[in-house]
């Protein structure tokens, strides 16, 4: 892996699979499984008048997605930890953790709207060892493999070529509800940087989404300022495999510590660092 993934927690021993690669293969049915009872739900706008009706729809379709894929990804590492806040942030502590967004993008799944997905990454001393990252409306299905590549369908991703910010499409999305003020502003002041110095920019939720599309190279670049492991990681490990660079914003190694998240072309990484440093 990318040096700037790398932590200094302390290892220690795990039971390593045969084949991450079968790993993979497994995890892969797994979250497809979860996607068929997402889509199931999916179709008209779910409407809520308050904060708690919000918050129990959408703990509904995590819950919907979480029966089939904890009891499924647990047979499969039974002895790896489980994150259970997908908002958490930081290192996680020594060992095998699956890191999991059962519906990533919620909120737009609740809206009738076709951006979310269900992703898991199996994390290894705080290395993303494995990703899947499925669409369950388009049947797309993103994986990646530490030291094996990125992949869509089975194809071979590969990031842009591109070499000129002036000429990118660059994205960004909100971190989180309820953000800090000045994370805010500092959102603000990075689409305004971005919005003179690059092609086009765009921005919604959610992060994966844009991460998947810099993999394939659709997009040129994707920032986020704060942000959790659940909605970084998986498209972290894509990009790199994809031969992609990441970072924080100001190109310094980027850790789940950090407080601001790049992931580009490396054409244009250090043009959209300076830009993001202003």
């Amino acid at each position: 892996m990318s040096e700037t993934l790398q932590t200094t927690a302390v290892p220690v021993p795990v039971t390593v699979p045969a084949s991450d690669a079968d790993l993979l293969a497994e995890t892969v049915i797994a979250v497809h499984a979860a996607g068929s009872a997402l889509r199931e739900r999916f179709g008209e706008v779910v409407s809520y008048r308050t904060r708690e009706e919000l918050m129990h729809a959408l703990a509904a379709n995590d819950d919907a997605a979480l029966a089939i894929l904890r009891p499924r990804l647990t047979r499969l590492r039974p002895d790896a930890g489980w994150v259970e806040d997908e908002l958490d942030g930081g290192a996680l502590p020594p060992g095998e953790w699956w890191v999991v967004d059962p519906a990533e993008g919620n909120v737009n799944h609740l809206h009738a709207l076709p951006e979310w997905a269900v992703t898991a990454t199996l994390v290894r001393e705080n290395q993303p060892v494995l990703t899947v990252v499925h669409l369950p409306l388009t049947g797309e299905t993103y994986t990646a493999l530490s030291g094996a590549g990125a992949h869509l369908d089975g194809r071979p991703l590969q990031v842009s070529r591109t070499a000129n910010l002036d000429l990118s499409i660059v994205a960004t999305s909100q971190a989180r509800p309820d953000e800090d003020e000045e994370v805010v502003r500092r959102v603000g002041r990075s689409i305004t940087a971005m919005l003179f110095d690059a092609l086009v920019v765009r921005t919604s939720v959610p992060a994966t989404l844009h991460l998947v599309n810099v993999a394939a190279g659709r997009t040129d670049a994707f920032w986020q300022f704060a942000g959790a492991r659940a909605d970084l990681l998986p498209g972290a490990l894509l990009v790199l495999e994809a031969g992609g660079r990441i970072s924080d914003a100001e190109g310094r190694p980027w850790t789940p510590q950090s407080d601001s998240f790049l992931a580009a072309a490396p054409g244009i990484h250090a043009e959209a660092a300076s830009t993001l440093s202003r």
